[in-house]
């Protein structure tokens, strides 16, 4: 299995645009930290060694501290795809409550805009931090696709995934 050094050199040598977090430490906001008490440890330490990850094509990049505490240079919002099905859930408050409800599960790493809005996320109530995949135009409908995140960066690197 790759590690998040070996992921950062293949990313580098790949002409993504990472930078390193030279404070090797992630301080989220109290508003993340809260709603998601318990990200898993790897991605918790890919954190701590990524401030910046946008892939060549510069239309997918994880989500790093600057993204999760607003102050990123990057248009969509980490929480984007929730905001999204919250406003076309209307005044519909049962159909808001099973949005939150979903999105309070899935804590989202990584958005794509390549041919349409999709994302990654960490299933929160899986047992190894389970990534799974999501796209327009019904983001709640998912399909796994690694079982935890050193894996989805393995697959990444394979390019058995497009980003």
């Amino acid at each position: 299995m790759i590690s998040i050094k070996e992921f950062i050199e293949w990313a580098k040598v790949s002409c993504w645009n990472i930078k390193e977090n030279e404070k090797c430490d992630v301080n989220l906001s109290n508003k993340v930290r809260e709603r998601y008490k318990a990200i898993p440890y790897e991605y918790f330490e890919f954190l701590k060694q990524v401030k910046q990850c946008i892939s060549f094509s510069e239309k997918s990049w994880f989500l790093c501290e600057e993204e999760y505490n607003g102050k990123s240079d990057i248009a969509l919002k980490w929480n984007e795809f929730e905001i999204l099905s919250l406003e076309a859930a209307e005044d519909d408050r049962e159909w808001k409550s099973k949005i939150e409800n979903w999105w309070n599960r899935y804590f989202p790493i990584l958005i794509s805009v390549d041919n349409e809005y999709s994302f990654y996320v960490i299933d929160m109530e899986s047992e190894n931090g389970t990534i799974v995949y999501g796209c327009e135009p019904e983001f709640e409908e998912v399909d796994v696709v690694a079982d935890n995140f050193m894996e989805f960066l393995q697959i990444i690197v394979n390019k058995e995934r497009q980003l």
